[in-house]
C-alpha cells in the first residue's frame, strides 16, 4: 500500500469491483485496497484486497503517494458520492479518472477528476465533464455540452448539441435530451424520457410504463 501512486477504492459495491477491473484491465493499476466507513469494515478484506476503514487509511498510507478513486453510484443524487470525494481530497489524497480508451473523444474536451467513464461513450468537440461523473457506455454527449460536476449518466443516453446537464443531475437509460436544453441541478430524468424544453432544479421526470397487452405470447398470430 506504499509503492509510487497507489491506487486506493472507496466502496464495495459492484461500482466499486467495475472500477477495480476497469483499472487493471486498461491501465494495469491494481488496487491496494478498498475503504470503507467505519461501520462497514466487517472483515479484513474484500474481492481479495485489504478492506481497510476511513478512520485508520491515513495513519496506515502517505496521502500523498496514493490516489484515492470514490466507487459509489448515484445515492441521494450523486451527494454521497460527492461527500466521500471531498472526504478524500481533505485527507490530502491525489485524486483519478477512469476513461476508457474505447470511447470517441476530441483533444478539445475537458474531463474532470473522479470520473468513470466506459466504453462506447461519444463525446464531441467543446463539450466539458465536470469532476465526479460517471457516464455509464454507450453515450451521447453532443458538441458545447456542459455536463457539471457530480452528475451520473446511464446508458444509451443522447445528448444533444449545447445542452447543459445541472449538477447532481441523474439521467436514466435512453432518455434524450434536446439541443440547447439547460436541466436544473439534482433532476431527475426516469429512464426513456423525452427532455425537450429546460427543466428546474431537482425536478422529476418519468416516463409512462408500457401496460402488457391482453393476449399472451402463445396467442400471437403466426407465432
Amino acid at each position: 500500500m506504499t509503492s509510487p501512486r497507489a491506487l486506493l477504492i472507496f466502496g464495495t459495491g459492484d461500482v466499486a469491483e467495475l472500477a477495480a477491473y476497469y483499472f487493471e484491465y486498461d491501465f494495469g493499476r491494481s488496487v491496494s485496497a478498498f475503504i470503507v466507513d467505519d461501520e462497514f469494515a466487517e472483515s479484513d478484506s474484500w474481492a481479495g484486497k485489504p478492506l481497510v476503514a476511513s478512520s485508520r487509511i491515513a495513519s496506515e498510507v502517505d496521502p500523498t503517494a496514493c490516489d484515492m478513486f470514490v466507487a459509489l453510484a448515484y445515492t441521494k443524487m450523486n451527494r454521497l458520492r460527492r461527500e466521500k470525494l471531498d472526504w478524500a481530497m481533505a485527507q490530502g489524497f491525489g485524486t483519478t479518472s477512469y476513461v476508457s480508451p474505447r470511447i470517441s473523444i476530441f483533444p478539445n474536451v475537458t474531463v474532470g477528476t473522479n470520473c468513470f467513464i466506459l466504453e462506447d461513450n461519444t463525446i464531441q468537440p467543446f463539450s466539458r465533464i465536470g469532476d465526479n461523473v460517471t457516464l455509464w457506455s454507450g453515450n451521447h454527449i453532443g458538441h458545447h455540452s456542459i455536463i457539471e460536476d457530480d452528475v451520473f449518466i446511464a446508458s444509451q443516453v443522447v445528448v444533444s448539441g449545447g445542452v447543459q446537464v445541472g449538477r447532481g443531475s441523474f439521467i436514466g437509460v435512453n432518455a434524450t435530451i434536446r439541443d440547447h436544453v439547460a436541466i436544473g441541478e439534482y433532476s431527475m430524468i426516469g429512464a426513456g424520457v423525452t427532455i425537450l424544453g429546460d427543466t428546474g432544479p431537482q425536478s422529476v421526470y418519468a416516463a409512462a410504463r408500457t401496460k402488457p397487452h391482453t393476449l399472451k405470447s402463445f396467442d400471437l398470430p403466426g407465432l
